[in-house]
């Protein structure tokens, strides 16, 4: 067993005090415009009703529940946002309304019917190829993420198509092209992105955005690009005709581009180029084409109010970070961070990143920064700190902690000299507990999973207990170490692993879900496409694609409660997590304050809507 070496871990023993939830910067933060989210999932014992309390609502907003023009509540609905109609059939048809200061106020969309706990989404794989060495290969949904892409206030879905001959970086061979498509929650397909044959498929290489970065109500949508991508009108970007594959099937040549689409057409908008270019194969560490395409991306709130795009390339190396606004159409490059200038050499943020970062203001200014690995990057770009503690495959910030003033993070090691897991100060990165080096350690999950013990629980592969928020052991880890959902009707968050949701207990865990007709992606990830509150209340939905990837499927919680919480889409560190997820390895999204057993009442966002 992996030994705790920081003495924070003897203050386990002791309970937690959980620090009052502080609010949010007092400067607004441009959110989406959304509607109620509202959902109707049928159960054999009749349909959970729930929506969204929106940060745009007054505090004591209450609601009445309509089953067609019947209202079901007696009096309006205040401690939650969720409403059981007993006995009710698959097929009703449900609306709210909100009522403030004694008035009801104009009803909702009507709710989404999830008539077997689920709700398919059509869509539509590409037609297959055949690479130039003679492999055949068809096309498998993957990861996804969500935006407003037309402005009527339902969120969409921006799905990535891969080719099942994908590759990872260290894999030579040919790939198909990658694709991505806009759809909505009624199937509807409203663009189709080709990428081309100058973008490889695979982890690394198209890590993609969806966020509203212009305030104009519609997300858009951003990728690297090369020549030969088709947008979404057919229009082709670069030359159409150049192919800059190799032999072994790896692009090391030819121009990159960072191109914004339309979110509703799926248009280029505006295309520059990719910064930082490739460059020297060999100056990212190794010479064929593995480290130099290692890319990451984000969205985040630099200026506190507005988002931001955030591309980045490379992690084991050099790794260069660059931010760039979208207004009036174009784009503007805020800043650039590179581990080689002058600036930051030999200052220890090379080779610090890993397979996925994280965006949180970490120090509390209302700004973001960028969490990438074992570094941090300032909002105005400058390095915050790093632990040079090195590259891994997972990492998880938030409330940690919650008796502790801040953010916390907890990471995991591939270095076997360095400390297997770590939790550190999000602001300072100082060091508060770890674990013993010896391994590459792959996987790592930070939560509250045990209501026996106060703050979020942290457990890794390379360990063989689940650790408190201070480090001590707690006994038997957890059954999988992959991501989370906020599933039943209680704070305490469950596991999420495969096509399957469980409830962690200390003698065994629980089985809450076991999904029918689905696969997982990413191999041994085995990650879903998308999990995260994306409709009803503030619990999470997952979505899977069908076996046949004909299909969505997105499960939504059955479970009430009696636990009111803002959107979380209205927790900008929340959303820019989803925003996120899909990046190289998928990671779960984390909010701003903590959710979890004896969780003080969760603070209302600062925030305001185009």
């Amino acid at each position: 067993m992996a030994a705790v070496l920081a003495t924070a871990a003897t203050l386990a023993a002791s309970a937690l005090t959980v620090l009052p939830q502080t609010a949010h910067a007092a400067t607004a933060r441009q959110v989406e415009r959304l509607d109620r989210g509202l959902t109707s999932v049928h159960t054999s014992g009749g349909n959970l009703v729930s929506w969204r309390w929106l940060a745009t609502d007054p505090n004591d907003v209450a609601f009445n529940v309509y089953r067609g023009g019947a209202k079901l509540n007696s009096s309006p609905v205040t401690g939650s946002t969720n409403y059981f109609d007993s006995g009710a059939p698959d097929s009703a048809d449900y609306t709210v309304r909100p009522v403030v200061s004694g008035t009801e106020q104009a009803h909702s969309e009507r709710a989404l019917q999830f008539r077997s706990g689920y709700l398919d989404v059509p869509i539509s794989p590409p037609a297959g190829g055949r690479t130039p060495d003679g492999v055949s290969y068809t096309y498998e949904a993957n990861d996804a993420s969500v935006g407003d892409l037309d402005g009527d206030g339902r969120l969409d879905l921006v799905l990535k198509w891969y080719p099942t001959n994908a590759k990872d970086n260290a894999q030579s061979g040919y790939t198909g092209n990658t694709i991505v498509d806009g759809i909505r929650l009624d199937g509807t397909r409203l663009w189709r992105v080709d990428l081309g044959r100058n973008i490889r498929s695979g982890a690394h290489y198209t890590q993609f955005q969806v966020y509203d970065y212009d305030g104009d109500g519609k997300a858009e949508v951003a990728m690297k690009t090369a020549d030969g991508t088709r947008d979404g009108t057919g229009a082709v970007i670069g030359n159409a005709s150049a192919d800059h594959r190799n032999s072994s099937g790896y692009i090391l040549s030819g121009p990159e581009f960072l191109t914004m689409f339309n979110g509703q057409t799926g248009k280029a908008m505006g295309t520059v180029d990719y910064v930082p270019g490739r460059g020297n194969v060999s100056s990212w560490g190794d010479n064929y084409g593995n480290r130099v395409d290692r890319f990451l991306a984000g969205t985040a709130y630099l200026d506190g109010a507005r988002p931001s795009l955030i591309m980045a390339r490379g992690y084991y190396t050099r790794s260069v970070i660059a931010a760039w606004d979208w207004r009036n159409g174009q784009f503007t490059r805020r800043w650039t961070f590179d581990t080689s200038s002058s600036a930051n050499s030999g200052k220890g943020y090379d080779r610090q990143g890993n397979h996925s970062l994280s965006v949180a203001d970490v120090d509390a200014d209302g700004k973001d920064e960028i969490v990438y690995g074992a570094m941090t990057v300032d909002d105005n770009g400058n390095g915050l700190w790093t632990t040079r503690l090195g590259h891994g495959d997972a990492g998880h910030v938030g409330d940690l902690n919650p008796s502790r003033a801040g953010l916390e993070y907890f990471k995991v090691s591939e270095d076997s000299s360095k400390p297997g897991s770590w939790m550190a100060d999000a602001r300072t990165g100082q060091i508060l507990w770890q674990t013993a080096s010896g391994s590459d350690n792959g996987r790592g999950v930070a939560a509250d999973v045990h209501a026996g013990s106060p703050g979020a629980e942290a457990w890794s592969a390379s360990d063989t207990t689940l650790r408190s928020a201070t480090g001590a052991s707690l006994g038997r880890e957890p059954s999988s170490m992959n991501f989370l959902s906020w599933w039943d009707g209680d704070p305490v968050r469950e596991l999420l692993d495969g096509t399957r949701i469980d409830k962690y207990g200390t003698s065994g865990d629980t089985r809450l879900l076991t999904a029918s007709g689905v696969h997982s992606n990413n191999g041994t990830k085995s990650t879903p496409s998308l999990a995260g509150d994306i409709l009803g209340d503030w619990r999470e939905e997952v979505v899977w694609p069908t076996s046949n990837n004909t299909a969505l499927r997105i499960y939504s919680t059955p479970h009430q409660t009696n636990t009111k919480i803002t959107t979380l889409l209205h927790d900008t560190m929340y959303r820019a997590a989803l925003a996120w997820q899909n990046t190289a390895y998928n990671q779960p999204p984390h909010p701003s304050f903590f959710i979890g057993n004896q969780m003080p009442t969760a603070p209302r966002p600062t925030v305001y809507t185009p």
